[in-house]
């Protein structure tokens, strides 16, 4: 086994392991006993979300999902302050 090929299947390896971080965050989402683990869990969906797509960029070989990631990372942090201010002011964030 080459280097290259080794490498290709830690790749997928660990897109398999965000998955399941993924599946969890969800369950922490709907099942959470208070706002607050909610949003945490939504952060860590959006976190596990960038992962997966920088890890499937990687698998194909394209620059495209890197992208798709930092979009992704800036929605993710504006939307986890936004939802922070809410829990905070219990008042709709202008």
């Amino acid at each position: 086994m080459t280097p290259l090929e080794l490498v290709g299947w830690a790749v997928i390896a660990a897109m398999h392991v965000v998955g399941v971080a993924m599946l969890l965050a969800l369950v922490r989402l709907l099942r959470g006993p208070s706002l607050p683990d909610r949003i945490l869990a939504l952060d860590t969906l959006f976190v596990s979300a960038i992962a997966q797509l920088v890890l499937f960029g990687m698998h194909l070989g394209t620059a495209v999902y890197f992208e798709a990631a930092l979009v992704i990372a800036m929605l993710g942090f504006v939307g986890t302050v936004v939802l922070s201010k809410f829990v905070l002011r219990r008042d709709i964030v202008e």
